[in-house]
């Protein structure tokens, strides 16, 4: 039996990267798995099907979560299609990355939609069925970056700082429901996204890490299972930083 067996988990952004990550780690411990995808639509199908040989129920589903009624039109789907919704991951998120003086009101408004608003739209639609249940686990990514800023990233440390003040408030909420909200902050984590940049500049980061070293997405996935299962039940309102010691 897997730690997730029976839990059916809907995660968002999951056709690259950490998203990724998490939908397989997910289903390689027994959970049926529902994801999102937006442009990378041949990346999503060929998921659904690596996910499904681990033997579980997955699907993929063309949805924008920054979209208030797409975000509800998919949580009903994922019912419908499941037959519940044990955990929510809110994974989605992009940069725009510019020093403050030189930001675009479109650059700051796309931020905030995809990465935060994005939360409000699937916590909101996904709480009515938890609440039914009496039981579920939302984690939503923010970043290391919400909790410390980073010059050039004032727009992204909002969005993840919201994420943060979010994740609490929701917490505070829905605790007498038995369902609980969580946090996850990864630091510097080596995806298709770092591959492209300078390795010099790579090294450098890695460097200034505590632990040496850049962290795997898969260590990202592993704290969504611990927070996703029934070894974190009393753990609520928390944010957890897997950054190897970069921000303490």
């Amino acid at each position: 039996m897997g730690l997730l067996s029976g839990k059916t988990a809907l995660v968002t952004g999951a056709s690259k990267g950490i998203g990724r990550a998490i939908a397989i780690r997910f289903a390689q411990v027994g959970a049926n798995v529902a994801f999102t995808y937006l442009s990378s639509v041949e990346k999503g199908q060929a998921l659904e099907s690596e996910l499904a040989a681990f033997g579980v129920q997955a699907k993929g589903y063309r949805s924008d979560a920054s979209d208030f009624k797409a975000a509800e039109d998919l949580v009903n789907a994922v019912v419908a299609d499941f037959g519940g919704l044990d955990i929510l991951v809110n994974n989605a998120g992009i940069t725009r990355d510019n020093l403050l003086m030189r930001m675009t009101e479109e650059s700051w408004d796309e931020i905030m939609n995809v990465n935060l608003k994005s939360c409000f739209n699937t916590v909101k639609a996904a709480t009515r069925t938890m609440m039914k249940a009496k039981s579920g686990s939302i984690i939503n990514m923010t970043s290391v970056v919400g909790a410390k800023g980073n010059a050039g990233q004032a727009n992204y440390a909002a969005s993840k700082a919201g994420i943060i003040g979010f994740t609490k408030s929701v917490a505070l909420e829905l605790g007498s429901r038995n369902i609980r909200c969580n946090a996850i902050a990864p630091g510097f984590i080596e995806t298709e996204m770092t591959e492209v940049l300078d390795e010099k500049t790579v090294q450098g980061w890695r460097d200034a890490i505590p632990m040496k070293r850049g962290g795997k997405p898969e260590e990202i996935a592993d704290a969504c299972v611990f927070l996703g299962s029934d070894m974190s039940t009393y753990i609520s309102g928390q944010v957890l930083h897997v950054n190897g010691a970069m921000y303490t």
